[in-house]
């Protein structure tokens, strides 16, 4: 008894020593504060714009037609439903990581009938009946932090998961935000395209009245027929890009293809004013689920490069077993021929395998620096987009304010060249013609700008780190 406790005391003073060593390090965020990572335009005034990724998507999103169809696709979109299975997986993951530091039971109970040798049974017992019933326990001292960084790790998956679940549902909810105005864009096209046709269709009897009073040749009537005929075909081409993005906006609905309900162009045509900036800095970057995706997967590279550290020192663990077993049922539970049980401490340490730890900790090493190289780049790809959606939104602005005075003045154009054909002779059909096809291109712009400014807005949005945040 005196060996077996000053055993307990050596071993409980290496363990105390071990504790006292640091082998494992602490995690810091990356210091990328000090970093622009943002191309502005440097004449607009300063703001940092933080607030507007914090705004809940029903909050930016008015549009109670656009709130009940994202709410529809967060239920029953399919990414949305992969990015829930991924968060189970990573929670089961986690919640198992956390078990390690309680002790690994197991119990046994069993019935063995041998038939032994005659050597084997001394000539005297031909056969043997073994009744066996016992419980063996083991545990691994977390002395060097192993236990505790695989758990770190874990953890930061598991939020690595629910990261990428937000940055899916960010992505969704633009998506279909952009798809809607989308389809809301070419219904005014469509409009504007079904009037052009009929005016050109009441152009076509027109002409065909000046030419009976000889002020046209028969030429113009034949190129009003095709300006007519023009705007049709394009009919078309509209109709079937409205089929396919009500198509494509269903399959983001998770649903079959069906007819998609939606407002009415004039009810979006305004410029929704939003502060400019001059530069952003990575703390408001923090905000995209994309960025926080990005730095959890460096923690967790950080943590596993903390476990593969821990390999190069032993173990400490201790086991146990106990129970009953005995060759006679009736002896099994009996304290002096049935009952055995046994207590083992000790410390392993590999002498020589190889290289696998020494190659485990480089290769965590390197894995850690892809991550860390993934995160910057993360950054950078998150300063592109938000430059690139502010610069858009702006110039679409710009557009739809030189646009107006294209239109007027195309508009004007216009009216006075059919009188100029109806009084001057001098004045031919193509002069019409072609103030009429510029017009219809510039009404056609004046839409699709008013798209831009709407898609530009969604994007930088999104690019702020918005769509996220339901509260």
């Amino acid at each position: 008894m005196k060996r077996f406790n000053l055993s307990i005391y050596i071993i409980a003073g290496f363990l105390l020593f071990f504790v006292s060593c640091r082998v494992t390090k602490d995690y810091q965020s990356p210091n990328i504060n000090s970093k622009e990572y943002l191309r502005v335009n440097k004449d607009h005034s300063i703001d940092t714009l933080a607030e507007v990724p914090q705004i809940p998507w029903k909050s930016f999103f008015t549009d109670t037609l656009l709130q009940n169809y994202i709410e529809a696709a967060l239920v029953e979109n399919y990414d949305m439903k992969i990015a829930f299975e991924r968060i189970e997986i990573a929670e089961a993951i986690h919640h198992q990581s956390k078990q390690a530091f309680l002790p690994n039971i197991s119990g046994n109970v069993s019935v063995a009938r041998s038939k032994l040798a005659f050597t084997q049974g001394f000539g005297i017992i031909d056969d043997v009946t073994q009744y066996d019933l016992g419980l063996s326990v083991s545990w691994e001292a977390d002395i060097w932090g192993k236990l505790k960084s695989a758990n770190k790790a874990q953890l930061a998956r598991l939020l690595q998961s629910k990261a990428y679940q937000h940055a899916v549902q960010a992505a969704l909810i633009t998506n279909i935000a952009s798809q809607y105005y989308q389809l809301i864009a070419l219904d005014e096209q469509l409009n504007i395209l079904q009037r052009t046709a009929e005016n050109r269709k009441a152009n076509v009897t027109s002409i065909q009245k000046l030419q009976t009073a000889n002020v046209v040749n028969s030429v113009a009537v034949l190129q009003s027929q095709a300006n007519q005929y023009d705007a049709e075909i394009a009919i078309f081409n509209v109709e079937k890009q409205i089929w396919e993005v009500e198509n494509a906006l269903a399959v983001l609905l998770g649903k079959s293809t069906a007819k998609i309900e939606r407002t009415r162009f004039d009810e979006i045509n305004d410029k929704s004013p939003l502060p400019v900036f001059e530069s952003i800095n990575a703390e408001l970057m923090a905000n995209r689920p994309d960025v926080i995706q990005a730095e959890l997967a460096y923690r967790s590279a950080f943590e596993l490069t903390n476990v593969a550290r821990t390999q190069f020192y032993p173990s400490f663990t201790l086991t146990g077993a106990g129970g009953f077993s005995s060759f006679e049922f009736s002896d099994l539970f009996t304290e002096n021929i049935g009952l055995f049980g046994n207590v083992a401490a000790g410390l392993f340490q590999p002498i020589f395998n190889k290289g696998i730890n020494e190659a485990n900790l480089k290769t965590a090493k390197s894995e850690q620096q892809i991550a860390f190289y993934n995160f910057e780049y993360t950054l950078l790809k998150a300063g592109q987009e938000i430059s690139d959606a502010y610069n858009s939104f702006q110039k679409a602005n710009l557009k739809i304010e030189k646009r107006v005075l294209q239109l007027e003045a195309l508009s004007k154009s216009v009216d006075d060249t059919k009188k100029l054909l109806q009084y001057n002779s001098q004045t031919n059909y193509t002069d019409v013609l072609t103030s009429e096809q510029n017009l219809l291109a510039a009404e056609i712009g004046n839409v699709n700008d008013i798209l831009e400014q709407k898609i530009a807005l969604i994007n930088l949005y999104r690019a702020l780190g918005g769509g996220w945040n339901e509260n």
